[in-house]
C-alpha cells in the first residue's frame, strides 16, 4: 500500500504516462498480494473471529441438515437412522479449536499469528527464487518437498520436473492453491473442532484420515472464491456445506456430559469405503446407525501406517 501511494505522487512530479516500470511495480504487488499473501483469503477468514455470523449459519445449516434426512426418512424405522448432530452439539462448549480458549482476543491472537507466519515463509521462498543461477530450483524444490510427505517420491519427482519448465507465476499459483485449500478447509470446520476438541496430534490424524476429500472440497470452493465479487457470497456457501459435509465423515456427537473418549474414536473415518462408493444422488444412503464411538475400531489408529511399513518392507526383502 505505502509503495502504491509513493507512485500516487510521483505521478504528480514526473510524467508516468509513457515509463512502464510503474506498472509493471503494480502487476508485481498485485500478484504478491493475492496469490503470495493470499490477502483476500486471510480478509474472509478474518470475520470468523470479528462476528459469530459464520458460526452461526455452520450450527443452522447442520439443524437443517437433520430436520431435512428426519423428513426424507421418516417412513423408515427410526432405530435404523442415524442420530441428529445438532441437538447435541449446540450444546458443547465453545473455544477455539487450536487453543482451546474461549477467549477472542487470544483466538484471533493466534490466527494473525499463523498467517504472519504463513505469510513471512511464502515471501521468503517467493523472494529466494529470485536468487542468481540457483533461484530456479527453489519453487520446484519447495514442490517436491511439499508433494513428497502427501502423495509420494514419484508424483513429488513428476512435479519438481515439471515444476522447472513452468514460468515462476504459474508454479507460485500452484503452489498457493494447494496450501490455501488446505488452510480455507482447515478455517471451515472451525465450528466443529471449537466444539468438539481434539489434541494437536489428535487433529493432525483426524485429517490425515480424511485428506483426500477434504481437498478436493477445499479446492473446489477455493477456485469459486476467486470469481471477483462473488467471493464472500461463496465463503458463506462453502461454510453450509462444510455443515453437511461434517455429517458424512464423522459420528455424531454424544451429549456434553458422555463425550470422553469420543475425539479419540474420531481419528479414523469409518466409513470412508462405503462412502466412496456412492454417486452424488446416492450418499444419504450411507443412514444406518453408526457403530458406538466407543466400540472396538475395525481400523485403529496406526493400522494405516504399519500396513503400508509392511508391504514397503516386502519389497526389499
Amino acid at each position: 500500500m505505502g509503495i502504491r501511494v509513493l507512485i500516487y505522487f510521483l505521478s504528480f512530479i514526473y510524467d508516468l504516462s509513457s515509463a512502464s516500470w510503474d506498472d509493471k511495480i503494480i502487476h508485481t504487488l498485485d500478484f504478491i498480494e493475492n496469490y503470495v499473501l493470499q490477502v483476500p483469503m486471510f480478509l474472509m477468514t478474518l470475520m470468523r473471529y470479528l462476528t459469530p455470523t459464520l458460526d452461526n449459519m455452520f450450527m443452522d445449516s447442520l439443524r437443517w441438515v437433520d430436520a431435512t434426512y428426519a423428513d426424507k426418512h421418516k417412513s423408515e424405522d427410526p432405530t435404523k437412522l442415524r442420530p441428529a448432530y445438532y441437538p447435541n452439539l449446540r450444546q458443547y462448549p465453545v473455544k477455539d479449536g487450536s487453543t482451546h480458549s474461549s477467549s477472542t482476543a487470544e483466538a484471533l491472537s493466534m490466527f494473525l499469528l499463523r498467517f504472519a507466519k504463513r505469510g513471512a515463509i511464502s515471501l521468503a521462498v517467493f523472494a529466494a527464487s529470485y536468487i542468481p543461477y540457483v533461484g530456479r530450483l527453489v519453487l520446484p524444490a519447495a514442490s517436491f518437498y511439499t508433494f513428497n510427505r502427501a502423495v509420494g517420491l514419484g508424483p513429488a519427482a513428476l512435479i519438481f520436473g515439471t515444476g522447472i519448465l513452468l514460468p515462476r507465476r504459474y508454479l507460485v499459483i500452484f503452489l498457493q492453491t494447494y496450501f490455501a485449500s488446505r488452510s480455507l478447509v482447515r478455517e471451515l470446520l472451525e465450528p466443529y473442532f471449537s466444539r468438539v476438541h481434539f489434541t494437536s496430534d489428535q487433529k493432525r490424524r483426524w485429517f490425515r484420515s480424511r485428506e483426500g476429500l477434504l481437498f478436493g472440497f477445499g479446492i473446489g470452493f477455493y477456485a469459486l472464491l476467486r470469481v471477483p465479487l462473488l467471493g464472500v457470497l461463496i465463503y458463506g456457501i462453502a461454510e453450509a456445506s462444510t455443515a453437511y459435509l461434517v455429517t458424512k465423515i464423522t459420528d455424531p456427537p454424544p451429549p456434553p456430559e458422555r463425550s470422553a473418549g469420543f475425539a479419540a474414536g474420531e481419528l479414523e473415518w469409518r466409513n470412508k469405503h462405503e462412502f466412496l462408493k456412492l454417486s452424488l444422488g446416492e450418499l444419504d444412503k450411507l443412514s444406518e446407525k453408526p457403530p458406538p464411538y466407543a466400540e472396538a475400531d475395525p481400523n485403529p489408529p496406526g493400522g494405516e501406517a504399519e500396513a503400508r511399513a509392511a508391504v514397503h518392507g516386502g519389497l526389499w526383502e
